[in-house]
């Protein structure tokens, strides 16, 4: 919901949901949110900056398998005939791929590895492949996978992260810090972070700040060991300029506002900012 506020307002562009084996509560909950938001106006549909797309659970798997390439058509409407960009939703990508493997148990079909679909790749490739940019406009996708029991090099997240562009991975522990969004700076990646794409000094602070926080985590390793005593002074101000960083990415949300006590705002970060917070 984050997201979609922030594209509809602060950028003019409008967002697709596609809830892809969505229980029926949480597809409730985000169109009421919408509607509470201004981004979705049942009495001016024109005004609108989302459409939802849902394939609730209870669904054959037939229909939940076409949810996913049902917004992905909505998206290239925005793009092609209204000339927008657009930000694609897909929740849960693995849904997808398990409603997959259903219709091709259903039609018969001899299972592959851990019981995918044989044509996984094929169905995958036929989704990702359209989310493109052209001359008229943008599709951005941004589409959640569970990864099953942890295990990155399961088909179908593995097949998944062969087509991402970048990928955000949030952190169990800095949730528990109450940081939010929980983003592991140093799991998460991306192709567009390169010198030549974001530029010198944005690399090279990038760089930096993945090596202050490898450092702070082999430290906290030390510290749970021997103490907070055995650190050196430079190790201690590591972890002092760590945490900064770590409470440097976090931020209000505009979905929170109802429980924090100061309002949200959106804040543009410049080079002046990123010199005084290397500083």
């Amino acid at each position: 919901m984050e997201l979609i506020n922030n594209i509809a307002k602060a950028h003019g562009g409008v967002s697709v949901f596609g809830g892809v084996g969505e229980r029926t509560r949480e597809g409730n909950d985000l169109y009421m949110e919408t509607k509470e938001s201004g981004v979705s106006n049942e009495e001016n549909i024109a005004e609108s900056k989302v459409a939802l797309v849902y394939g609730q659970m209870n669904e054959p798997p037939g229909a939940r398998m076409r949810v996913g390439l049902t917004d992905l058509t909505m998206a290239e409407y925005f793009r092609d005939v209204n000339e927008q960009d657009v930000l694609l939703f897909i929740d849960k990508i693995f849904r997808f791929v398990h409603a997959g493997s259903e219709v091709s148990a259903l039609l018969g079909r001899m299972p592959s590895v851990v019981g995918y679909q044989p044509i996984l790749s094929t169905e995958m490739g036929s989704l990702q492949e359209r989310i493109t940019s052209t001359k008229e406009g943008s599709i951005t996708s941004i589409e959640a996978v569970y990864v099953p029991a942890d295990d990155l090099t399961d088909p179908a997240p593995a097949t998944t992260f062969g087509h991402l562009d970048a990928t955000t991975v949030l952190s169990r522990g800095l949730a528990a810090k109450s940081i939010y969004p929980a983003v592991d700076l140093l799991d998460s990646t991306s192709t567009m972070l390169q010198p030549r794409i974001v530029g010198e000094e944005h690399y090279e602070t990038a760089q930096r700040v993945k090596q202050t926080l490898r450092r702070y985590k082999e430290l906290l390793v030390i510290i749970s060991i021997l103490g907070l005593d055995e650190p050196s002074e430079d190790d201690r101000l590591i972890i002092a300029g760590a945490q900064k960083v770590e409470r440097f990415q976090s931020h209000t949300y505009f979905c929170g506002r109802s429980i924090y006590r100061f309002p949200r705002k959106i804040c543009w970060c410049s080079r002046n900012n990123l010199r005084d917070n290397d500083k």
